[in-house]
């Protein structure tokens, strides 16, 4: 069985993202992702020495805020 290259709602979050990690598997760009913190709207992240991991939790529960976000703004 391949995997498909894009990421997919069935497909299970790894334990943790780095922030490349998590922005490839998004397709955002790193810069974006920093505006969604600096916006309050992004992913929770965890700070382990100099690393910020994103959960797959995380990840998920975001990804969730967005589909909410959409829909109430009827787009």
């Amino acid at each position: 069985m391949t995997r498909s290259h894009h990421q997919t709602s069935h497909q299970i979050d790894p334990p943790a993202y780095s922030i490349p990690q998590f922005c490839e598997a998004h397709h955002i760009s790193r810069a974006y992702l920093y505006q969604l913190w600096n916006e309050g709207r992004g992913p929770r992240r965890a700070k382990l020495g100099r690393r910020i991991l994103i959960s797959g939790e995380a990840a998920a529960d975001w990804r969730r805020h967005i589909e909410q976000e959409t829909a109430r703004q009827g787009s």
